[in-house]
């Protein structure tokens, strides 16, 4: 089985801000895919990827900072080594909004919802997908209060406008696995 993570905050209150990006991805990928709507099982809302057999989508219903119990439930009820199976769809502040990067493993990076896989994990050995939604224009606004908001409509296009290579770099992950991604899709800066 291969897992397909999508980082955010459940309601209505977080669905059009900038930490739900990794859902926004999510939805495009099962649309795209003919998955079944997500349903609410537990911890996660899930799908399969029905024109990707083995492929599950699924959005921890936890919130952002306690991601790794959604992810301890999967891991109980599910067969998958997180190091080569899973992929974690996660919105990053250093890339501007229209960029994405893969990453095999590292360091959560000041985000919390990776902190909190890490942590239920003891490891960093998890592939992500980082989707850009930048940086807050002035030091002075909290970080926390930036994620929450919701992103300006040209910043929102610039993100939209880069899902149809990201889903294709998903895709990619799936097939080739992360190392091949990484070469494919990632661009210097």
């Amino acid at each position: 089985m291969r897992l397909l993570l999508a980082l955010g905050n459940p309601g209505a209150k977080y669905r059009d801000t900038r930490h739900n990006i990794a859902w926004w991805l999510a939805d495009r990928l099962a649309l795209r895919w003919g998955g079944e709507p997500f349903r609410a099982d537990g911890a996660t809302a899930w799908t399969t990827g029905c024109g990707q057999p083995g492929v599950e989508i699924h959005k921890p219903l936890t919130y952002m900072n306690r991601s790794g119990e959604a992810l301890a439930h999967l891991l109980a009820a599910r067969r998958f080594d997180p190091a080569a199976d899973m992929l974690v769809l996660v919105d990053d502040v250093a890339l501007p909004a229209g960029r994405f990067r893969l990453r095999r493993r590292g360091s959560p990076g000041g985000h919390n919802g990776l902190a909190s896989i890490s942590a239920s994990l003891g490891s960093d050995a998890y592939g992500r997908l980082r989707l850009g939604v930048g940086r807050p224009p002035d030091e002075r606004i909290e970080l926390a209060a930036w994620v929450l908001a919701r992103m300006p409509q040209t910043e929102e296009e610039a993100a939209l406008g880069a899902f149809p290579r990201a889903a294709e770099a998903v895709e990619y992950w799936l097939e080739h696995g992360s190392e091949a991604a990484m070469n494919r899709f990632n661009r210097p800066g």
